[in-house]
């Protein structure tokens, strides 16, 4: 069960009450506009990361390699597009669980990333095998 979802808000309406009896309207204000401040951080770095995804071709990347030494198990979808600063290609039906998505680089190389209630489960990468010299 996702806490998050629950413990947040419970835990803004309880700053709201703890305000209201320490210092009445003031206090609600006080931690009301904190809580703006805070939604409005959230907001701005989201549409940050999305306008600089928005420049890249979909699915692309700059090093697949270094993509795969960066990645964590359980960050969520937004912070691996801040990484490859590209929205994955989408390998699974559309809004079905789990998700799946794969950013490729330039040499053909490739990372396959699967994520679970929007959280990274596991990864792949995939390498394509070298070609010899025609010369040799």
């Amino acid at each position: 069960m996702n806490f998050n979802r629950i413990l947040i808000p419970v835990a803004c309406i309880a700053l709201i009450v703890g305000a209201w009896r320490a210092y009445q309207w003031p206090g609600v204000a006080l931690v009301a506009s904190g809580l703006v401040m805070w939604i409005l951080l959230h907001f701005t770095r989201i549409l940050t990361v999305l306008k600089r995804a928005a420049n890249r071709p979909v699915g692309s990347v700059a090093s697949a390699v270094m993509l795969n030494a960066k990645l964590k198990k359980g960050v969520n979808l937004m912070h691996v597009i801040a990484l490859t600063r590209s929205l994955g290609e989408l390998q699974s039906v559309k809004d079905a669980q789990p998700e799946i998505f794969k950013w490729t680089d330039a040499g053909q190389s490739h990372v396959t990333c699967t994520f679970v209630g929007g959280k990274l489960s596991e990864w792949v990468l995939e390498r394509p095998a070298p070609v010899e010299d025609a010369a040799e």
